[in-house]
């Protein structure tokens, strides 16, 4: 089945600097229906001022995947890596044992909009680790792009777990399609324009849960971004 859930149906915090929207229950957000969808966790949807951001917080066995949609984002870790990633960068910290970093918005006059994504390892206590890559937009368009997966095939970040990451462009009569192995599901989060999935139209912030279903189809889009997981 194909199971909906609205961009206005998440939890929502305004801290001023920050404005979040949680597509699963988390910090002061609880719902015991959302609290993640297989080892994805969290989706959290984030606004953050100019020169403001998260200061220097812990981490333990989580893959933490970074995607900016609009704006620059810095991140510093113990792990000794500072980068900037903007539009286009995807980058994954895999907290492992332990590991502490600070992202912040660089920029004096813009805001930063980006997604942040936890999926649960497959297995606690691995080494710390940091990855980054850029997937341009010619590389998403009219296609699912890979850009995560557990061995980093296809030139994707390599995250621990058996789960599968795309990203993809898609406008007008442009459409992607992914087929979902038997045993497995998947996720699709709309995080801007419009698309039809399996004949559902979703907006900016929709989702929809699939399970027992055989193939993801995306159409129909109207200058639409789209991230899908396929999870175990």
């Amino acid at each position: 089945m194909l199971a909906t859930r609205r961009s206005a149906e998440r939890g929502y915090a305004d801290h001023g600097w920050l404005k979040s929207f949680h597509s699963f229950s988390f910090a002061d957000y609880y719902d015991p229906r959302h609290m993640g969808f297989g080892p994805l966790r969290v989706i959290n949807e984030d606004r953050v001022a100019p020169g403001m951001g998260f200061g220097t917080h812990g981490h333990r066995d989580m893959e933490i995947i970074s995607y900016v949609l609009d704006g620059e984002l810095a991140h510093k870790d113990s792990l000794g890596n500072g980068s900037v990633i903007r539009p286009g960068d995807v980058q994954r910290m895999s907290a492992g044992t332990g590991v502490r970093h600070s992202e912040y918005n660089p920029s004096q006059s813009e805001r930063v909009h980006f997604l942040q994504i936890w999926i649960e390892p497959a297995e606690r206590g691995v080494a710390p680790g940091y990855e980054e890559k850029n997937f341009d937009a010619a590389s998403k368009r009219g296609r699912l792009r890979l850009i995560a997966s557990p061995d980093g095939r296809e030139g994707s970040v390599t995250i621990h777990q058996d789960a599968l990451v795309y990203a993809a462009l898609l406008d007008g009569a442009e459409a992607a399609a992914h087929v979902v192995a038997s045993g497995r599901r998947a996720y699709v989060h709309v995080a801007r324009g419009e698309v039809t999935v399996n004949g559902q139209v979703l907006g900016a912030g929709d989702a929809a849960k699939a399970t027992g279903v055989r193939e993801i189809r995306l159409e129909a889009g109207r200058d639409a971004e789209v991230i899908v997981f396929d999870l175990p």
